[in-house]
Order: structure tokens, then C-alpha cells, then sequence
């Protein structure tokens, strides 16, 4: 049985762990996974690769590569985000505002969905690539 005393990312890492283990891995997922290893000795550019979806959690890796920029977009629900090579992203708002998110190696961080209408973009203005996987919650406050 789950405690109430685990911090809200951790109770939603237990629930991404104990649901994946449950559920049959797709052809789909296999075939993308040999893709991305069939890619590796390319030129690597930013990207993201699904990893999981259920009617609770989108879970997506993201590969931000220096240099590369993302688009702007925004996130409607809150996600844990947890570090497989940290970095510092530089993350700009469509008002000209910006500000660093610095995430450790091996660390789980919480983000609150963004304000309504917002948007932004990201740059890892590092040297190496940021390696992250987002577990995205759905349907969130009822929606």
C-alpha cells in the first residue's frame, strides 16, 4: 500500500512503474526503439520519442540537443520530469521573458501546468544534450 507521505512526484513515478509493468509492450514500441538505435551514428537532432500512454499518463523522452531550439508550445497538465543527463535549459516566454531550469543527472523535478495562454520555448545552451523523461498527467482538475 502507498503512503501519504511520498512527495506527489514520487506517488506518480510509482504509478507510471507499476502501470507500464503491467501493460503489454506494443510492436510499435520495439520498432521505435530499434529506429532510434538505427539513428545513433547520424547526426542527432533535438527530439522526442514516446515512451507510454494510458487514460492517466502521457510519457514521452525528450533529447534536447545544444543548440537547437524548440518551438513555443505549452503544457496543459502537470508532469514529473526526471533527469537521465541533466543540464540548464533557457526557456523564453512569449512575453520576451526568460529564465533557467537547471536539472541534475539522476533527479525528479514537478512542474505545475503553465498559465492559461501562456507559451515558450526551450535552448539547452550547454554542450551536451539534456536527456529527460516526462510523465505528463491526464485529465487533470476533471478536464
Amino acid at each position: 500500500m502507498f503512503t501519504t507521505a511520498l512527495p506527489r512526484c514520487a506517488s506518480v513515478l510509482l504509478l507510471l512503474t507499476f502501470t507500464a509493468s503491467c501493460a503489454p509492450a506494443s510492436d510499435g514500441q520495439a520498432s521505435e526503439a530499434a529506429s532510434v538505435e538505427a539513428d545513433a551514428g547520424q547526426e542527432q537532432a533535438t527530439r522526442r520519442i514516446p515512451q507510454f500512454e494510458n487514460e492517466h499518463v502521457e510519457v514521452w523522452r525528450s533529447i534536447i540537443m545544444p543548440n537547437q531550439p524548440l518551438t513555443m508550445h505549452r503544457h496543459d497538465n502537470p508532469r514529473a520530469i526526471i533527469a537521465l543527463n541533466g543540464g540548464t535549459l533557457t526557456v523564453t516566454t512569449d512575453q520576451g521573458e526568460s529564465y533557467d531550469m537547471t536539472w541534475e543527472t539522476g533527479s525528479a523535478y514537478w512542474l505545475e501546468a503553465d498559465e492559461p495562454g501562456e507559451m515558450h520555448g526551450d535552448v539547452n545552451e550547454g554542450d551536451e544534450p539534456v536527456d529527460v523523461i516526462v510523465v505528463q498527467l491526464k485529465n487533470v482538475g476533471g478536464g
